[in-house]
């Protein structure tokens, strides 16, 4: 049973609908297939900043009109960005649903970038920047990037960096718009119980106007990983640990037994490492494991925080579960507890309507299709013990892991 309609414009944006019944909320999303990784390596942070001064006006708004408009009618504007993606969404009640969806495309097509934002956006960014440097937890995960992507774009900080920002200019936010985001590679959902062919007529009109582009664009790939190792001191009171490799892309055979492994792992209290480090031992407050697929490469990591005293042993303990999942096969009876708990996970976040939305639309950006929940229970039920003992020993090969440590000064 097909939970979805996707409609096409003439100039290649695409419509994802899905319906919603029972509720007076209409959610709306606009995703843009380009992110971090799609900057100059000498800009980073270039396309962060865009997501932010997207917000400061457009040619018939002021930048706190564009901030009123729905904030005024009890509505909610936000907007993020990721290595791969740009994403800006919205949630109002449904009688507001062509306010909510005009305000996107204003915003992301007509933005007009005055120069006096841009100057006080930088000095914002550069505080959330310099905010980090108070996250050891967060501040590591960028760090670990750098190590499994040296040299390239997704190894840079999604943020980049103080002297980057400020070196920013209407010119680099203009010609980095009009390098990526292209009608062809952008996609507008909207979850309301409102009628499709409704929707449909007010997406026609406000994103219909929008010229394609008739571009290519094509994502320079990852080069060679070389595995690192690297300690460092910090300013903190725990111990900060990431150990992980380079994983499987988001078309890779092994991605799903890859998902379900993480999950195995890290997917909540009763997984194996809260379970056999934190709560046997009590020498974790904090771990969690990663899987992160992008369009051609992925990465896999566990996040550990503990006292210095205790760091390696937490990391022994580690891999030790690695070693396990490498060396013993799921038995039928784990095999098949994990799938229930994974689709069991999978089906109560169909509870974020916002979140389930957006990961739709990320689905058709990545794979030009939107599988069902049906669909994606039946290929996690098709996960056999010898795909997930293969995706073990590809991905927790210790000989690949990269580990980086903050000890406390």
């Amino acid at each position: 049973m097909i939970d979805h309609q996707i409609a096409t414009l003439p100039n290649g944006i695409r419509l994802l609908y899905k319906p919603a019944l029972n509720t007076v909320i209409t959610h709306c999303c606009l995703i843009i297939n380009t992110g971090s990784r799609d900057e100059d390596i000498n800009a980073p942070g270039l396309a962060h900043f865009i997501e932010h001064v997207l917000f400061k006006g457009t040619g018939k708004r002021k930048s706190y009109q564009v901030l009123n408009r729905l904030e005024l009618i009890g509505g909610d504007l936000n907007a993020y960005t990721t290595k791969e993606q740009t994403c800006i969404h919205a949630s109002v009640l449904n009688e507001y649903t062509a306010r909510a969806i005009e305000l996107l495309a204003d915003i992301t097509f007509n933005a007009s970038f005055p120069e006096q934002e841009l100057e006080k956006e930088k000095n914002v960014i550069i505080d959330e920047i310099e905010s980090y440097k108070d996250l050891p937890e967060e501040l590591i995960q960028d760090e670990f990037d750098e190590l499994l992507f040296a040299g390239h774009t997704l190894g840079n900080s999604i943020l980049g960096t103080e002297q980057s920002v400020k070196t920013f200019q209407k010119k680099d936010v203009q010609h980095f718009i009009a390098a990526n985001y292209l009608p062809e590679q952008i996609v507008v959902g909207v979850h309301s119980s409102l009628p499709f062919a409704k929707v449909q007529r007010i997406i026609e009109d406000h994103f219909g106007g929008i010229s394609s582009s008739n571009k290519s664009t094509q994502r320079t790939p990852a080069s060679g990983y070389t595995p690192q190792a690297r300690t460092v001191t910090k300013n903190s009171h725990q111990a900060h640990a990431l150990i992980g490799n380079r994983s499987y892309d988001l078309h890779h055979k092994l991605k799903l037994p890859m998902l379900l492994l993480n999950n195995i792992l890290g997917g909540g209290m009763s997984a194996k490492l809260n379970l056999n480090i934190r709560e046997k031992y009590g020498i974790a407050y904090s771990i969690e494991s990663n899987y992160s697929p992008m369009s051609d490469c992925g990465f896999f990591s566990i996040y550990m925080g503990t006292d210095s005293e205790k760091i390696e042993r937490c990391l022994r303990l580690v891999k030790k579960e690695l070693r396990l999942l490498r060396e013993t096969p799921q038995s039928a009876v784990a095999l098949k507890q994990a799938k229930k708990r994974f689709i069991g996970q999978i089906g109560l976040s169909e509870e974020s309507r916002l979140g389930v939305l957006i990961a739709l639309c990320k689905n058709l950006l990545d794979h030009q299709r939107v599988d069902t929940l049906p669909e994606i229970y039946a290929k996690i039920e098709a996960i056999t013990s010898a795909e997930m003992l293969q995706a073990a020993n590809d991905v927790f090969d210790e000989s690949q892991q990269s580990l980086l440590i903050y000890l406390p000064e």
